[in-house]
Parts: C-alpha cells; sequence; structure tokens
C-alpha cells in the first residue's frame, strides 16, 4: 500500500498491469487530487465561489460542489459570507479554516536557530531567534525541540496540533545513505544520528528542505519572485548558496545539488565522479 494526497492505494501488481503499463486512476484517488486542488487555489486567492472555483480549476461545478462538500465536512473550509451586489444568484464564498491545521517552520543555522508557527491560512502567530549553544548533534537537536515548544506556547497551541513541520537546513538529503551531505561548516550535520533524531523529536509531519531553496520558494511565493518564472536567488551568510527557479518551479538537479555554487570547483581537478552525491 502507498499514499497519495492522504488517499491509501493498492499497489498494483506488475504481472497484472495492461501492456501500455498505465493503470486507471481510483475514484478516491481522483477525489482526493480534485479536493487538493480546490484547497490550494482557496489558500493561495481565496475566498472562491463556487463558480470560480469551477472557471480557476477546469472542474466541472458539480466536481467542485462534491469536493467542497467534502473539504467543509473535513473541517478545512469554511463559508467566509455572500458576494451581492452582481447579476444573478447570491453566491457563497468559502475560504480555509484557520486552525485546521498549523506549520511549525524551522532553520539551523551556525550560530542561531530561527523559527516561526503559522496557521492553515499562512497568517504568522510566533517568531523567534535563539543562539546556538549545541555543541553536538544530540543537543542541536534538543535546542530545537525546545524551540519549537517556544514557539508553539507563544502561539497558544500545543505541538500535538501542529500538522507539518519543515526545517530548513544547509546541505543536500542523500536518500542512498540516508543523510544530508555538504552541510558545510555544521559540525557532524552529515551524520546519520542528525536526521534519526529530527525524526524521532518531529515525527511523520517532518519534511526537511536545504534552507536557500527554502528561501528561494518564500521569494517566488511572497517576494519579488512573484513576478518572475525564472531566478536565481543567492545567499551569502555564514556560507554561500544559490536557490534556483525555473519556469515557476523550484529546480533541485538530479541529484538535488543545483543550487551548492560554494562547492563549485574553482581551477584544480574537478570532483571524483564516485562521490554519492555527484555521480
Amino acid at each position: 500500500m502507498r499514499a497519495i494526497w492522504g488517499v491509501t492505494v493498492a499497489e498494483v501488481p506488475v504481472d497484472t498491469m495492461p501492456p501500455s503499463g498505465l493503470v486507471a486512476a481510483r475514484p478516491a484517488l481522483i477525489r482526493a487530487l480534485n479536493e487538493q486542488l480546490l484547497l490550494d487555489h482557496i489558500r493561495s486567492s481565496g475566498p472562491y465561489s463556487r463558480a470560480d472555483l469551477a472557471r480557476v480549476s477546469g472542474l466541472s461545478k458539480p466536481t467542485v460542489s462534491l469536493a467542497l462538500a467534502n473539504l467543509e465536512r473535513a473541517g478545512l473550509i469554511r463559508l467566509a459570507g455572500q458576494r451581492t451586489g452582481l447579476p444573478g444568484r447570491t453566491a457563497l464564498l468559502y475560504e480555509v479554516r484557520p486552525d485546521a491545521g498549523f506549520v511549525l517552520g524551522l532553520d539551523i543555522g551556525l550560530r542561531y536557530l530561527r523559527g516561526a508557527v503559522a496557521d492553515l491560512a499562512g497568517e504568522v502567530l510566533a517568531r523567534l531567534s535563539v543562539p546556538v549553544h549545541a555543541a553536538t548533534i544530540t543537543d542541536r537537536v534538543a535546542e530545537l525541540v525546545e524551540l519549537a515548544d517556544e514557539l508553539c506556547a507563544r502561539a497558544g497551541i500545543t505541538r500535538a496540533l501542529v500538522t507539518q513541520t519543515v526545517v530548513g537546513s544547509p546541505g543536500v538529503y542523500d536518500p542512498q545513505r540516508d543523510l544530508m551531505a555538504l552541510t558545510g561548516g555544521l559540525p557532524g550535520w552529515d551524520q546519520p544520528e542528525a536526521l534519526a533524531g529530527l525524526r524521532e523529536a518531529f515525527g511523520a509531519g517532518l519534511w526537511i528542505e536545504n534552507n536557500v531553496d527554502a528561501a528561494a520558494l518564500a521569494e517566488r511565493a511572497l517576494g519579488v519572485g512573484r513576478e518572475a518564472d525564472n531566478f536565481a536567488f543567492v545567499h551569502v551568510g555564514t556560507g554561500i548558496g544559490m536557490g534556483l527557479v525555473l519556469g515557476g518551479r523550484l529546480h533541485r538537479g538530479v541529484h538535488g545539488v543545483a543550487g551548492e555554487i560554494s562547492f563549485l570547483p574553482i581551477g584544480g581537478d574537478p570532483p571524483a565522479w564516485g562521490d554519492p552525491i555527484l555521480a
């Protein structure tokens, strides 16, 4: 079994697949994808009416109505009012329920840890920056947990209500070795204990993102990058990094190291292709 957009889908045995290798999408999966699409539209540009959502999504009005009913029943959206003053029937407007979920963002630096808590509508409820005192991996994870608890307390929630924790970290995740590689001057952060400690502390809702790539995504969503589909975000701090947005999407490269300009060789011999993260 595997999960897609929160829906559990049975794996299809290879020997039962049609010659093309394609399998018809299951109705539950289609419904979940439609609901995710509408929720994304409402979060980014709402409030929306049913007619608005049908227009921007390309879905039929009956499909939109069914998806909205499911989202409302799940407690993810709510009525935001009515649109009046226009010809035709009064339109009901839908918006995201801000308290339906909370997102915890943490940024790992060499000298400072930074974090924020936001609700599902994107409003930042608490923000905090603290100096780093940790000398070991275990202590650094403990400081992140302490920061997370303090942020949640300031936001008036418990960490159990956080539905997604995103950690911005130097380095690139190497799936073959299940660790962070190219972590620069962060001592020990390229050891397996670092990821294991984060997963134990923050559970299944944890997502680890390269810190500069995360900044590039933020620039695309909230900064001058909103007006540009193609740009390079260059960060100069304790280290140097770059995030590439091409065609409106973050570009990672084949191995996720597309923006690691501080590791580019300047003169001398090129890197050995046997390196797992560069090969």
